[in-house]
Order: C-alpha cells, then structure tokens, then sequence
C-alpha cells in the first residue's frame, strides 16, 4: 500500500508497534510510521525522516540500500535519553514518512523520484526538520535539489562530513557518488562558497579535486585542522560564516568520515578517520544550530558490518545525537 501523502513515498517495509499504553522509553516505541495515520489527520511534527534506499550509483560496490531498514531495526537498541546530556528526545515529535521507492535499474528515475519525494516532505513539512536515510552520497544533491524547489527563494549551504570532497567530474562519473557536491555547484543549486567540508584527511582525494575546490570557493578543513582547534569549535565558526550568507543549511554525514576502526560497514572505509566522539560531538553542535533544517546520513552498508552491527548503530547515534541538538534549541 501507498503512503496516502506522497505518489513517491512507501511506507517501511519494517516498522515497530507503537508502546500501547503511551509509554515511550525506546526509540521504537516513540517514532510513529505516518502510514498509521487516517488520512486528514493532522501530521505537525518536529522532525519527519525519509529512506532513501539507492546504492546502484555508488563507485565502489555498496549495500547502503539496506541500511534503511537496518536503521529502523536497531532502535529496540536505543532509549529516547540522552544521559550526556540529559535531554530526553520523547518530547520531540518525530514521523517516520517511509521510503523512495527505487527503479530496478534506472538510475536517473531513482534520482528523479527522490527529488519529487524531497520536494513534497519539504512542501507538507515547511517547519519540520527532514532527515534522509541513505542510500550513498548521490542522494544528497537530489534531496537539496528537491528542498530548492520548495523554497526557491532560500540560499542553500552545505555543511558535510567527509573524507572525500566528492566533486569528482559528473562527465566522468555522472550523477555519483562522486559527484554530488560538483553537481549542486555545476546546477546553480549551491555556490561553492557556501560548501564546508569537515574530516577530509590522508591519501583519499586526488590533487585536481583540491584545486578545483579552490577555484570554486569551497570551504574546506582537513580533519588536522579540525582536531588543532577542536571539532566543536571548528562546527561553530563553520555555522557561524554560513548563517551569515545563507537562508538555510543542509548537513550531509558520510559515514566514511570515521576512522576504519570505528566505522568497518562503510563501502570506502579508510584509516586515520574521525573518531566516533569527534563525529558524535560535531554532529551535536550541528544540531542545536536553528539554520540546520535538513540532513542526511550516507554511505553505510549492513552487508559490510560485522555481527555487532557496530556501524549501524553508530549510525542510529549520529541521528539520536543530532536530534538531541536540535531538542536543546
């Protein structure tokens, strides 16, 4: 059956039952699946959350498609308290709108369909905060392209975890992985000075991307920098600079940005990454900022984890931890 809301959003094909008696303790308790709404119904929320299951455009060869569903499944594992900081999400509102549906084998449709599917959650949830569960990092130049078309009017600024600058040649690589920092600035999307890219590092980006990212006016701090003055601090002045140039900030977390050790379930997994503290304290700040009104989590595969699961719930924290931010506004 169809999400009654969207023509381009499925409900999960894995959801929890709902506490009963209203109690809300576990994650799988507290986020409510919008297919369980009669239609009319009054949908207000605080945060509204997508899958969007494509990893058929991803360079390496990658299973993020099921992390969506490996997502949902970890939540028995986690409680709605945050003990570091002693905020309990169960006050924040948070629906669960379902998946993008994706073409077998038609990249280009799968793009299409995730920007239509952005544009409507952007549309029905003007003052909500959108979340993407990817899926690899091509889904988010098709999510900031369907919030562009929501909002034309609004300037756009991209904060990103990342090892890789991800601006590869779209002539090259096409609409990647690779690519989707370079395809926003080559659409007009996002201007190259309103990019900041945290956690690059190591022998993982090739010399013409630098200079292309310079020519562009992207902001970048190598993850050295970001440690010599702190992550923290380094997400502060980078919010700092983009609030004052833009409407709106998108935060995108490629989960290649953490060391290898901290982070075995990613397609390009590499060493002497973030820890997983770094990200979780970025993250953190991220959220709490009132420009940030949409993020997505990318570049994660199940299928690559080990039996812990370790990546995936890693995951799972780096969503709870940003919505801790954004319960502490």
């Amino acid at each position: 059956m169809k999400n009654f809301l969207y023509p381009k959003l499925v409900p999960p094909s894995f959801s929890w039952i709902r506490a009963e008696d209203g109690s809300v303790m576990k994650v799988h308790e507290w986020i409510q699946p919008i297919a369980d709404f009669s239609k009319g119904a009054s949908l207000d929320a605080d945060v509204v959350l997508a899958g969007v299951p494509l990893s058929r455009s991803s360079i390496s060869a990658s299973g993020a498609s099921e992390f969506p569903e490996a997502f949902r499944r970890s939540w028995k594992s986690f409680a709605t308290y945050n003990l570091d900081e002693e905020v309990d999400l169960a006050g924040l509102k948070v629906l669960d709108a379902g998946d993008v549906p994706m073409h077998v084998t038609d990249i280009a449709k799968c793009h299409e369909h995730i920007r239509e599917a952005a544009y409507a959650l952007h549309r029905q949830f003007a003052k909500s905060i959108v979340c993407a569960i990817g899926g690899d990092h091509s889904i988010t130049a098709m999510m900031v392209k369907g919030m562009h078309r929501a909002s034309p009017e609004k300037r756009i600024g991209i904060l990103q975890f990342d090892t890789h600058f991800d601006l590869r040649s779209m002539e090259d690589n096409g609409p990647s992985n690779g690519t989707p920092m370079r395809n926003l600035i080559e659409s007009g999307v996002v201007k190259g000075s309103d990019m900041y890219n945290l956690g690059l590092h190591g022998f993982f980006n090739t010399k013409d991307l630098k200079e292309y990212a310079d020519e562009q006016g992207v902001n970048y701090r190598t993850l050295r920098q970001v440690r010599k003055k702190g992550v923290a601090e380094t997400v502060d002045q980078c919010l700092e600079e983009l609030a004052a140039k833009v409407d709106v900030i998108y935060m995108t977390v490629d989960m290649d940005v953490l060391d290898i050790a901290y982070a075995p379930g990613v397609p390009a997994s590499t060493p002497g990454g973030m820890t997983t503290e770094e990200l979780l304290g970025g993250v953190l700040t991220a959220g709490k900022h009132p420009m940030v009104k949409a993020m997505d989590i990318v570049c994660l595969d199940p299928m690559r984890d080990t039996q812990a699961q370790p990546t995936v719930k890693t995951g799972t924290h780096v969503f709870l931890t940003f919505l801790t931010g954004v319960r502490m506004r």
